[in-house]
């Protein structure tokens, strides 16, 4: 058993997160700066920026699931992250972020990020380069152990659990049928099998429904 926290926990993602970590038998404590909507027992009332090396302290694991979609708000998936690495630096709780798929390369030099070509969607593109740069900050850092975890192109919140997925790298990862495509149950069971591995510290790994 491990003890996970889980910030921003009210957001769908991390709601499925902390129900699949829970099935497993790991203690999850919810923080969110509104009242508990998820399935953790263990809840902590507090905005993410107020969080302190306390709040963290003796946990395993780590997960960001601050989501922010309007443009004021939307530096805040750097400041909130960049906050948490601090929290967690120099200590072995290694911090997971529910990241993007925007910033997945689409060729194998990696010059061209998926936001940048001409079918991403334009309605997206701004949380895109939002979380693109969140994720370069992060790349900065070697203090904390950050793993970041993007989701396929096409991120279902309602879709089904087929529990199947592949772990991809970098590079934008398609399914045998050609698709980029993961439910948000799916991105849990691939989640929660980081947290379990311990692997991958200090890079960006994605996940597509296999």
């Amino acid at each position: 058993m491990m003890k996970i926290a889980v910030v921003a926990s009210n957001g769908k993602a991390s709601r499925a997160i902390i129900e699949e970590l829970m099935a497993r038998g790991h203690e999850v404590t919810a923080f969110a700066r509104s009242e508990n909507k998820s399935a953790a027992k263990n809840f902590v009332q507090k905005d993410i920026m107020d969080l302190t090396k306390d709040d963290l302290a003796g946990f395993d694991a780590v997960v960001d699931g601050f989501g922010a979609y309007t443009p004021e708000t939307l530096p805040l998936h750097t400041k909130t992250s960049q906050h948490l690495a601090d929290l967690v630096a120099g200590t072995k709780t290694r911090l997971y972020i529910v990241g993007g798929a925007g910033s997945l390369y689409v060729d194998p030099a990696h010059t061209v990020q998926l936001l940048d070509t001409p079918e991403f969607p334009a309605e997206f593109y701004a949380l895109a380069k939002a979380q693109t740069e969140e994720l370069a900050a992060l790349r900065s850092r070697t203090d904390a152990q950050w793993v970041f975890v993007s989701p396929a192109a096409d991120f279902r919140a309602d879709g089904v659990k087929t529990g199947r997925y592949i772990l991809g790298g970098e590079e934008l990862t398609l399914s045998a049928a050609g698709e980029s495509i993961i439910s948000y149950a799916d991105y849990a069971l691939g989640m929660a099998d980081l947290i379990e591995s311990g692997a991958h510290i200090g890079e960006r790994v994605s996940l597509v429904q296999a």
